[in-house]
Formats: C-alpha cells, structure tokens, sequence
C-alpha cells in the first residue's frame, strides 16, 4: 500500500512586492506555485504547518498542495532562512509530472557506531545528500549509511555503497563520491605561555623595563625639573 502524501492547504495571495514582510510577521509564509504545465500561483501558507512537512519530507518527499479546487503535487525546494531570526523566508513548491522521471537531492543518514572512532579516530562525512532520477512518487525519502563497516583508517564509503534497494531509482552522482572517511585525531598544540607564566628572564632585553631603565628615567626628569 503506497503511503499517504501530506497535504498542506493554501490561499491564493494578492498581497506582493515588499508587503510580504507583514503577512510573515502574522506567521503566513508567501510562495509561488510554478512547475509542469502551470502558470505560476502565487499562494500564501501556514508558516509552521510547511515548516512541520518539510522537516518530515525534505526536498524528495512528494507534497500535495490544495489552493481553491485544485489538488497540485509538488516538491519543496530552496528553503531560505532569515539571517537574523532564522525564520522561514521563502521556499520553492515545484509542480511536477507524476508520469515524468525528475532529478533531485536526496539526504544521507549515517546510522550504527564505528569501532575506529570509538578507538579515538574522526569520522569525517563528506557528503550529506545525493542525487538520483526517479518518478516523483518513487523518490526515497533518504539513505542510510551503516558506519559499523569502518574498523581502520584505510577505509572509505562511497556512493557505490549505497544500497538503493529499488530498480525504480537511479543513481546520479558519481560512484567514486566519498561520502565518510576517517582521519586521525589531531596533535593539540602547547599553549603559548601566558604574561604571567613568563619569567622576567625570559623576556628579551628590548622588552624588559627593569629597575635601572625605569629609574634613569625619573632621575632625568628630576635633574630637568632643577
């Protein structure tokens, strides 16, 4: 049984240019339908409601958008953050054709516990996402990539590792990709000594003001003074 799509509802929005900045300011993110045999939709949508669909299907899950009478299937894509707050800004919502194959990213999730870094080395992921062809309904919605395999430093996971599990998705990105590998902790430098910890000896004579330099100074400025 094929699982569900989330449904987000949407309103038409007639409310553009710089104004948007106050229909955020009520929580409603504006965004524009555009895509396969469309005319861009300018929409306007329930900022937490897609903000909860997109943490759940990233930029592969197939989402079904409902504005007036029409039920649009589509991908969230390009999601933009406000610098400052961290808010939600903008997204894309890409109408596809369910009957077209389409490429897209789709997220990398590492899973299991390595034994060379639990022996102290560092495990270094490369690539977060990859992506692959598929129809729209066939995208997965991730990957796992089982670390438990890497037991020394010679060893590397990459793309052809990757276990699709489907003939119905191809991968695009290059088999050689390395996605983790494992490097050796690093030395920690000495800290530098600080002013304090530094012996008056150890400061080079230039840098020294001594008893000798400091009071030729004020003798100087006494003989001045008669």
């Amino acid at each position: 049984m094929a699982k569900a799509n989330p449904q987000i509802k949407a309103e038409p929005r007639t409310i553009l240019g710089r104004k948007v900045k106050n229909l955020r300011k009520q929580g409603i993110l504006p965004a524009t339908i555009y895509g396969y045999e469309l005319d861009p939709i300018s929409i306007q949508i329930n900022t937490k409601e897609i903000e909860k669909v997109f943490d759940e299907v990233g930029e592969s899950g197939l989402v079904e958008i409902l504005v007036e009478d029409k039920v649009l299937p589509v991908l969230l894509r390009n999601p933009q953050y406000g610098a400052v707050s961290d808010d939600l800004m903008h997204i894309d919502c890409y109408k596809v054709n369910l009957k077209e194959k389409i490429t897209a990213t789709v997220p990398v999730e590492l899973i299991g516990e390595s034994p060379a870094v639990k022996a102290g080395n560092i495990l270094v992921q490369i690539s977060n996402e990859v992506e692959v062809e598929a129809l729209p309904a066939d995208l997965p919605d991730n990957f796992e990539i089982d670390i438990s395999i890497l037991e020394d430093l010679e060893q590397v996971i990459t793309v052809a590792d990757i276990k699709i599990g489907t003939d119905k998705v191809e991968m695009v990105t290059p088999g050689d990709q390395v996605i983790v590998k494992l490097e050796e902790p690093k030395e920690e430098e000495e800290p530098l000594p600080t002013e304090e910890e530094v012996a008056p000896g150890d400061v080079p004579a230039t840098e020294q003001k001594g008893e000798t330099e400091e009071g030729g100074e004020a003798k100087a400025e006494e003989e001045k003074a008669e």
